[in-house]
C-alpha cells in the first residue's frame, strides 16, 4: 500500500468511500474492507452512515492506530461555531475517538472562509481530530484556505477521473504539501472504463478497466483514491493496484482524456469551478 506523506497525515492512497452505504450493510462492508486490507475509511456527516463505519471498525477487531479513518462537515455547518458542533456530534457517531481526517465538506458562498478555517482548526484543537482539510474547493479557494490555516492542511478530496481534468487543482495542492484525494475515481462506471485508452491498458497488464484507473490515479504524485462499493468482491479488485505500472505512454494517453472535462457532481451549491 503506498501512503501519501501530506503535510504529516500519512493517508493510504487507496480508502473505501462509504457514501450511500446505510446500516448492517455498511457496517459489514467495512468489516470486509478491513479484512481485505483496507486501512483508509472515509465518511462525512451528511452520508448517515458514521454510527455504521464505527460500529464495523470496532468489529474488525483492527488497533485504532492501524487505521486511517476520514470524516466531513456538511457546507450548511461550516460557520465556526457549528462546524466544531459537527465535528462533535461524529465524533460522538463514529465512537472511535479522534478521527485522523476532518474535511469541510464543500465550500459555502455564505461563509467567510476564514470563518471555516478558524473552526477547522478549533476542532482540532479541541482533540475531535489529529489533521485537517477540505473537500471540493478550486485551486484559488485551495491557495486562499492553506494561507489562511494555522495548521496545515492535509488535503482537498475532489472529484477526479480520466474524463475530468483536475491539474491546476494538483498543481494547488502540491504547493502546499497537500494530497489530491479522487472520489468517484472510476468515473462511476460507464464511458471512462470502456475507453480505448483504459482498455489496451487492461489488456496489456492482464488487469481490469478499474484497476487501471485507480492505478493511473495512485501514480501521480500526491494523488489518492477513495473507490466506493457495494459488492464485497470489487474490493480485493479496487485495492490490487500496487503490484504493476502503466507505461510512460499508457499514462499519457488516459490522461489525454480529461479534457473531455465531464463532471458528475455539480450540486447548485458548489463553487465555480477551475477552468482548464
Amino acid at each position: 500500500m503506498i501512503v501519501i506523506d501530506a503535510n504529516g497525515a500519512a493517508i493510504p492512497a487507496i480508502g473505501l468511500g462509504t457514501w450511500t452505504l446505510k446500516g448492517e450493510a455498511c457496517a459489514d462492508m467495512v468489516v470486509k474492507a478491513i479484512a481485505a486490507g483496507y486501512r483508509h475509511i472515509d465518511t462525512a456527516a451528511m452520508y448517515g452512515n458514521e454510527d455504521a463505519v464505527g460500529e464495523g471498525i470496532r468489529r474488525s477487531g483492527l488497533g485504532r492506530d492501524e487505521l486511517f479513518v476520514t470524516t466531513k462537515v456538511w457546507w450548511t455547518d461550516i460557520a465556526a461555531d457549528k462546524l466544531v458542533e459537527s465535528a462533535r456530534g461524529s465524533i460522538d457517531r463514529i465512537g472511535i475517538g479522534p478521527v485522523d481526517l476532518l474535511l469541510i465538506h464543500w465550500p459555502n458562498a455564505d461563509v467567510p472562509l476564514e470563518d471555516s478555517i478558524a473552526g477547522l482548526n478549533r476542532a482540532a484543537e479541541d482533540g475531535l481530530t489529529r489533521h485537517i482539510g477540505v473537500a471540493n474547493f478550486t485551486s484559488t479557494m485551495v491557495d486562499e484556505a492553506a494561507h489562511l490555516s494555522p495548521r496545515k492542511l492535509a488535503c482537498n478530496q475532489v472529484e477526479y477521473h480520466p474524463l475530468l481534468s483536475q491539474d491546476a487543482i494538483i498543481d494547488a495542492c502540491r504547493r502546499h504539501g497537500m494530497a489530491t484525494i479522487a472520489y468517484s475515481p472510476v468515473g462511476q462506471g460507464g464511458e471512462v472504463l470502456t475507453s480505448e485508452p483504459v482498455v489496451a491498458a487492461a489488456r496489456a497488464h492482464g488487469r481490469t478497466p478499474a484497476q487501471v484507473v485507480l492505478r493511473w490515479e495512485v501514480q501521480q504524485d500526491g494523488v489518492g483514491a477513495i473507490p466506493r462499493t457495494s459488492k464485497a468482491e470489487r474490493l480485493a479488485e479496487n485495492l490490487g493496484v500496487f503490484d504493476f505500472e502503466l507505461t510512460a505512454q499508457e499514462h499519457a494517453a488516459i490522461s489525454a482524456m480529461t479534457g473531455r472535462r465531464k463532471r458528475l457532481v455539480d450540486p447548485s451549491f458548489a463553487p465555480v469551478w477551475d477552468r482548464v
